[in-house]
């Protein structure tokens, strides 16, 4: 299947659409934080995240250190940031509310 990469212009209005992402230009990424109360918190909003991804079959690059977890989302396919990333974006920050 064949993913588009989104173009620069199209890239900056998606991530305004979302909620606390960044737009890494250079790496064709997008980027977001997220802080919680413990590990066990971060832990389960990453499960929760996985099951997100597996239904998408899209999945995120991540970091947890205790109650932080940084997600960057590309399409290594498009080799760049695609509408999927933006989607699966979109969905992390509903769970997040």
């Amino acid at each position: 299947m064949s993913v588009a990469k989104l173009t620069e212009a199209e890239a900056n209005v998606a991530v305004e659409s979302l909620n606390g992402w960044e737009f890494d230009r250079e790496g064709g990424a997008i980027k977001r934080t997220f802080e919680f109360g413990d590990f066990v918190e971060a832990w389960g909003f990453m499960s929760r995240v996985a099951i997100l991804a597996e239904k998408q079959d899209h999945h995120p690059e991540w970091f947890n250190v205790y109650n932080k977890v940084e997600i960057t989302l590309t399409t290594h396919d498009a080799d760049g940031l695609s509408e999927r990333d933006v989607k699966l974006a979109g969905d992390i920050d509903a769970l997040v509310g």
